[in-house]
C-alpha cells in the first residue's frame, strides 16, 4: 500500500527563462534538455491573464500540449476573456488539436483562495493548506504519470511563482517520480 509522501515543496525548481518552455529545449537547452533527460513525462502549467491569446495558444501548440486540464475553482467568470471554459475548450480543439478537461480536485477550496486573497493568510500558509487539501484529496487516484504526459494545467495567474498549479504540479512530480515540470 503506497502511502501519501509528506509534502514540503517549498524549494522547487525556478520557473524556465522564456523560450525554454518547449520540451524541444529550444535557445540551446541546458536546464530543460537536463529535466527531460531524467523524467520520462512533460507536464506543463501556464496561466492565462496578462498574455494575449495569440502567446497563449502558440505555447500550447508549440509544446506539444495534448490536453489541458483546468485546475481555476471558477472557470466561467466574463473576466477569463478567451479563457472562459466553453470558449477556451474550442480554441484548444480548433487551433492546438488539444482536449480540455476541467478538474476541481485540483483547485483550492473557496475559504483558502479568499483567505489568500483578502490576506488572511500569507502564501506560506497557502501553500501548507492547499499541500494538506492534496494530500486529502488524493489525487493521484485519478491520474498517473502517463495520463498526465504532455498535459497543461492551466490557471489564470501570469506565472506560476504564487499559483497553486504550481503546487499541483509539484505534488505530481513527488508522487510520479518520472514527472518533468515545465512552466511556460
Amino acid at each position: 500500500m503506497r502511502h501519501a509522501p509528506t509534502i514540503a515543496l517549498h524549494k522547487s525548481v525556478p520557473p524556465l527563462p522564456a523560450g525554454l518552455g518547449s520540451p524541444t529545449g529550444a535557445e540551446g537547452g541546458g536546464e530543460l534538455e537536463n529535466r527531460c533527460a531524467t523524467a520520462s513525462y512533460s507536464l506543463f502549467t501556464i496561466g492565462f491573464t496578462k498574455t494575449k491569446a495569440e502567446d497563449f495558444f502558440k505555447k500550447i501548440k508549440n509544446s506539444n500540449v495534448k490536453k489541458v486540464i483546468d485546475v481555476r475553482l471558477n472557470n466561467i467568470s466574463q473576466l477569463a476573456g478567451f479563457a472562459k471554459r466553453d470558449d477556451l475548450k474550442y480554441f484548444l480543439a480548433e487551433i492546438c488539436d488539444c482536449d480540455y478537461e476541467h478538474q476541481p480536485l485540483l483547485s483550492p477550496t473557496k475559504d483558502i483562495l479568499d483567505d489568500y486573497k483578502k490576506k488572511k493568510i500569507d502564501w506560506n500558509e497557502y501553500e501548507l493548506r492547499f499541500n494538506n487539501l492534496m494530500k486529502m484529496r488524493k489525487p493521484e487516484s485519478l491520474f498517473n504519470a502517463e495520463s498526465l504526459n504532455n498535459s497543461c494545467l492551466l490557471c489564470s495567474e501570469p506565472t506560476a511563482h504564487k499559483c497553486h498549479r504550481k503546487l499541483v504540479a509539484e505534488y505530481f512530480k513527488l508522487i510520479f517520480q518520472l514527472v518533468a515540470v515545465i512552466h511556460l
